[in-house]
């Protein structure tokens, strides 16, 4: 194909990568008279084109979208031309004036990032041209995320005052890899656009920004190519290969969803005493909605929920925990209870009309989701006891008998992987502290928003110890036999967790000596655990022990066997097997 037909064919898109970058010069700089309307003239330029290029495709067959885009498209094309009407002042002089609330800069921020968003899913984009395996796709995916939200918190007018570029780094990588750690307080050091910024890392760190990419390129064009769709299924866990783009589908429904709800019943939650302002209960009840189903532990207040004003508001703490248990379950394990639920009230149907259908019920919720529950139960209830236990004369002490229950319960699902806190850290005693490492270090469930070693990594440690025990070469549960390369999976995923603690420990302890072994070990498994909960050592670490907890971060996101799959080269499996022979072990 002709250089020059390609070019035109990717100007629009081009000219919505300027837009985009047009608005993050506008938001993150103060600007003169003259740059604001070379500004407006970018964004009038680049909606006139996204109207062109959107309905220009359906005059061609080779670009002519699916019937279901179609209602897509044409909103999209409204919403634009309303927008240009506005801005060349056509709606004043014909008296529509109802139309008038349109007359914001920020419905044609959202224009342009749709805009944005369909250029970029109709861009071809194939994956057979690539070097890249899954797993190194992975994690330069979070690279980039990390080092563009590292840009934009640079940006003058993210933060009240200038920030270093090691503390926007620290920032961007607790955001994307959904920790929590802060060496500066979010609520008061960012400015609203930075708090923005912040919660779409959380949001595309949460996710992943392959998970929206992807989906949005096989929304808006006919189909995908087998080899991308393989590469995504091993990318997502999905086990049938035609199944990966309605997962992809499910997943982001369900999230915007839950989130949603969540942050109607956080909304309710509010004191109109504490915020007043509509708008500041809104964003509240968003950010902490978002950051709660992501696991990610960031809050708008300096001391999380252990701010006085909030301290005491038990139905909001419920509302988080719940958000955060359902972000931290995994999409797999919900996408199965959904499908046990939905068969369930089909037979409660069928009896009701005595119809002779039935479904079988039989193995509809698979060993995994069995496993992550029972394990999950048994974490949740039993860290909330022995929270309830050594806490009750200390750091519950100020709180009633339903209080000290609550707040018992957030705590023990708080450290997994989530890191809001309702208790002062620093103050709990020795034996919690254990317990809070411990829930750190095994963390969420594999296939949710959360680190950790994941709860099906310990049930089937503890599964081997148990059968190993008994003399059992085979671990079996509920009449299904686990595969050895699962179990070879948790043994080095346990293992490598291990060593990534040690070494961040260690190089933590020789750049902080003066943080104390205790506090540089909370953090660092507070770091690799994805938790963001801190003995209050995180802003004053040295510039080299940000780096460590930095690195620590992302490992714990991305996971230590993922970098060892990305960085070794995958050999082709041999059918002959030399003859085995025992190690001594002890």
């Amino acid at each position: 194909m002709n250089k020059k037909i390609i070019i035109i064919k990717q100007l629009p898109f081009i000219i919505s990568i300027i837009a985009i970058l047009s608005i993050v010069f506008d938001l993150g700089f103060d600007h003169k008279p003259v740059e604001q309307k070379f500004l407006q003239l970018i964004y009038l330029i680049a909606l006139f084109v996204g109207v062109g290029s959107v309905s220009f495709r359906y005059f061609f067959k080779k670009t002519r979208p699916k019937i279901n885009v179609m209602p897509f498209d044409f909103l999209l094309v409204l919403f634009i031309l309303v927008l240009i009407f506005i801005e060349l002042e056509f709606l004043i002089e014909n008296n529509f004036t109802f139309l008038l609330f349109l007359n914001a800069r920020i419905w044609v921020y959202l224009a342009l990032i749709l805009i944005f968003i369909r250029e970029l899913a109709s861009s071809s984009f194939d994956f057979r041209r690539m070097t890249l395996n899954p797993a190194q796709l992975f994690i330069l995916s979070f690279l980039f995320i990390i080092l563009v939200g590292t840009g934009m918190l640079l940006l003058p007018r993210a933060t009240y005052t200038s920030i270093s570029v090691i503390d926007a780094l620290f920032t961007s990588t607790s955001a994307v890899c959904v920790t929590g750690l802060v060496v500066v307080d979010t609520g008061s050091f960012f400015t609203p656009f930075g708090q923005m910024t912040i919660l779409m890392l959380i949001q595309l760190g949460g996710l992943g920004i392959m998970t929206f990419t992807s989906y949005f390129s096989y929304f808006f064009k006919a189909g995908s190519s087998y080899e991308n769709q393989m590469l995504l299924s091993a990318m997502t866990n999905t086990e049938k290969i035609g199944e990966v783009f309605s997962t992809l589908k499910r997943i982001i429904i369900i999230t915007f969803i839950i989130e949603a709800f969540g942050a109607l019943l956080v909304f309710m939650s509010l004191d109109t005493a504490i915020l007043s302002s509509f708008t500041d209960r809104l964003f509240f009840s968003v950010f902490h909605s978002i950051s709660g189903f992501c696991n990610a532990g960031f809050s708008t207040l300096q001391n999380s929920f252990y701010e006085p004003a909030y301290r005491f508001n038990y139905p909001l703490h419920i509302i988080i925990a719940f958000l955060i248990i359902l972000g931290g379950i995994g999409f797999p394990i919900v996408f199965n209870l959904l499908s046990y639920i939905k068969n369930n009230l089909k037979n409660l149907f069928y009896n009701f009309t005595e119809s002779h259908e039935r479904i079988r019920m039989h193995r509809i919720i698979n060993v995994n989701t069995r496993l992550v529950l029972v394990t999950s139960i048994l974490l949740t209830v039993g860290g909330t006891l022995l929270f309830y236990i050594f806490e009750y004369n200390h750091t519950l002490a100020e709180h009633g008998s339903w209080g000290k229950i609550v707040t018992a319960f957030f705590g023990s699902v708080t450290t997994r992987t989530a890191g809001f806190n309702t208790v002062d850290t620093s103050a709990l005693t020795v034996p919690t502290l254990m317990l809070v490492l411990f829930l750190m270090w095994v963390g969420a469930s594999p296939g949710s928003t959360g680190g950790g070693i994941k709860t099906s990594t310990l049930a089937i440690a503890v599964l081997n110890f148990i059968n190993m025990a008994k003399g059992k070469e085979k671990i079996e549960v509920y009449k299904r036999e686990i595969a050895q390369k699962s179990v070879n999976r948790a043994f080095a995923i346990i293992t490598l967790s291990i060593l990534v603690i040690f070494l961040s420990i260690f190089g933590v302890s020789m750049f902080d000596r003066d943080k104390g072994l205790l506090n540089i070990s909370f953090e660092c498994v507070s770091a690799f655990g994805t938790v963001g909960l801190s003995r209050g050592i995180t802003a004053t670490l040295s510039n080299p022990g940000k780096l460590i907890i930095i690195i620590t971060m992302f490992i714990g996101r991305v996971s230590m066997l993922t970098i060892f799959i990305a960085v070794f080269r995958k050999l082709a499996q041999h059918e002959y097997r030399y003859p085995s022979e025992e190690v001594l072990i002890n």
